[in-house]
């Protein structure tokens, strides 16, 4: 035959000795045509994406790595506000969590986290008890601060976006709740007593003082007041109708009917709605009391402690530009607060809080505090049991006065009013009597 053998079911390379076969694709060295390049080529521009995608420090929009709900809690000048971090990636064992503020906001204390601020950018980093997320795992914590707060934005989970923004509550939370496992040992004892029957006798600060006077009088004291004196239905004489920044639908009046000894009483209608302020303001000079500032009262109010911030009694301080310290509540207790700064004592964290009081309704209760205007020092007691979440002793305690310490110079009282300030749609009626201010402690 004249032309080459043709194999009609060629067999493996080799198999025929000196046999060639034809051959169907294309010769050895050449690139493949277009018929079947193609489809590898996109497989494998397909399988590079999907590598991008699950790459390390990336997350895509449609599986975001966590999610952030977020409960704040708003008053004039200041707010707190609760964070729930939900992991949704691969576990993790430490988290730093970033996110933007709005401007104007400024972070003043945190609890359950370590949270920094610079600018607009805001870092929380978990502590020794919540570092730890499995797959769906949560950790809570939460931070308090001053200016207006507005959603935070650019949520990032240890460098990677967790994608959507947080989920708003669309209530306040009465009070946040993480309940850590297990719960650190980082403050003092929930308990707000601090012993059964402490002794109404200054600790080492201040300096130590005489025994309190026993069986409520107050002889001797710079205000001494049963309200015995008043003659009208309105506060005048040693007393004066007063509302600072702002005023609303309160009224302060002198009340016959009730009255915790003698006849008479002041009697405070606690107006709601923003800045709703009403106060009977004594016109003694509180500021000739040193070197500590004793204050006694007996207090009566309907309505429970609410869980957005009032104030029930305030001192402008002479060594903060005349602002107030406010005697008042939030998250259902007792609680001082600055009202430059808005600093609270205790802090708004739930060990915090837990440390604190309610104020008891439907009764009349003996509210005293000390005041050391060399150092600071103060000491709050109600019915004589005194409330360690109201102690500040000059060494910073977390959740009681870390925050109240950054502010190192001593307060310097000089007024003294009694009311209700609203900050939100809460009111109340409150009864004060028997009220006393002077240098040496006042007993109940």
């Amino acid at each position: 035959m004249n032309g080459p053998y043709l194999s009609p079911e060629p067999g493996p390379r080799g198999s025929r000795p000196g046999a060639r076969a034809r051959r169907t694709g294309p010769p050895r060295g050449r690139p493949a045509g277009p018929a079947w390049s193609r489809p590898v080529l996109a497989v494998l521009a397909a399988l590079a994406a999907v590598a991008a995608v699950l790459a390390p420090g990336t997350a895509s929009a449609a599986n975001p790595i966590c999610r952030v709900d977020y409960t704040p809690n708003q008053w004039q000048g200041g707010f707190t506000a609760q964070m729930r971090l939900t992991n949704l990636g691969a576990a993790v064992n430490g988290w730093t969590l970033t996110w933007a503020a709005g401007t104007g906001q400024q972070i003043t204390n945190a609890w359950n986290a370590q949270v920094t601020q610079s600018g607009t950018t805001v870092t929380a980093v978990n502590v020794a008890w919540n570092g730890a997320l499995a797959t769906g795992g949560t950790a809570d914590f939460g931070f308090q601060g001053t200016g207006t707060l507005t959603p935070p934005t650019g949520f990032t989970l240890n460098g990677v976006s967790c994608g959507d923004g947080p989920t708003v509550s669309p209530t306040v939370s009465p009070t946040v709740s993480p309940t850590p496992s297990p719960t650190p040992s980082i403050s003092p004892s929930p308990s707000w007593s601090a012993s059964p029957s402490p002794s109404p006798t200054p600790s080492p600060t201040p300096s130590p003082t005489p025994s309190p006077t026993q069986g409520g009088g107050c002889s001797g004291a710079v205000v001494c007041s049963g309200f015995e004196d008043q003659a009208g239905p309105s506060p005048s004489g040693e007393w004066q109708v007063t509302a600072p920044n702002c005023q609303g639908t309160g009224t302060a009046v002198i009340d016959g009917s009730i009255a915790h000894s003698g006849a008479k009483s002041l009697r405070v209608n606690g107006g709601g709605g923003y800045c709703n302020h009403i106060f009977a303001a004594t016109t003694r000079d509180i500021s000739s009391v040193s070197p500590v500032v004793y204050g006694r009262m007996w207090v009566r109010h309907t309505t429970a402690l609410p869980v957005n911030h009032v104030a029930m009694i305030t001192m402008a301080d002479s060594r903060d530009g005349g602002k107030d310290l406010r005697i008042g509540g939030q998250n259902s207790a007792l609680q001082w607060n600055r009202e430059s700064d808005d600093a609270t004592l205790p802090e708004q964290s739930p060990n915090g809080v837990a440390q604190s009081a309610p104020l008891p309704t439907g009764r009349w209760v003996c509210l005293r505090f000390q005041i050391d205007t060399t150092q600071q020092a103060m000491r709050t007691y109600l019915d004589n049991n005194e409330i360690t979440g109201l102690r500040v002793d000059g060494v910073p305690t977390q959740d009681v006065d870390s925050q109240w310490l950054r502010r190192g110079t001593a307060p310097r009282p000089t007024t003294l009013r009694l009311g209700w300030e609203s900050y939100a749609g809460d009111q109340d009626t409150l009864w004060y009597d028997d009220v006393a201010v002077g240098s040496a402690p006042i007993g109940c």
